[in-house]
């Protein structure tokens, strides 16, 4: 799958409609500082070193329990792209300063 195909697979969710990924374990956070869709990427391309090096970091990760229950209580909406069997997540940042 190519970058830009990802790009056009990605949208803004709510964070309630990803709670039965969550609760699969199939969730998993992007951190704001980096690219979803080159995350994406780099899944889709199984590439274990990248991947892993963005986990050494705490960059990308499995939804936290705390992370999960804010975005629910603020009825938060996320940045979400499947690369089967995973739902990539990313916080929306308000680009107001």
């Amino acid at each position: 799958m190519s970058k830009k195909d990802l790009n056009l697979e990605t949208s803004q969710i709510p964070w309630h409609e990803l709670q039965r990924f969550f609760a699969s374990g199939l969730a998993i956070s992007v951190d704001s500082a980096i690219d979803l869709i080159d995350v994406a990427y780099q899944f889709s391309l199984d590439n274990k070193t990248q991947v892993e090096q963005w986990i050494t970091e705490n960059k990308v990760g499995p939804v936290s329990d705390q992370q999960a229950l804010q975005w629910f209580k603020n009825n938060t909406s996320v940045w979400a792209v499947v690369v089967k069997p995973w739902i990539l997540v990313q916080e929306k940042i308000d680009a107001k300063g």
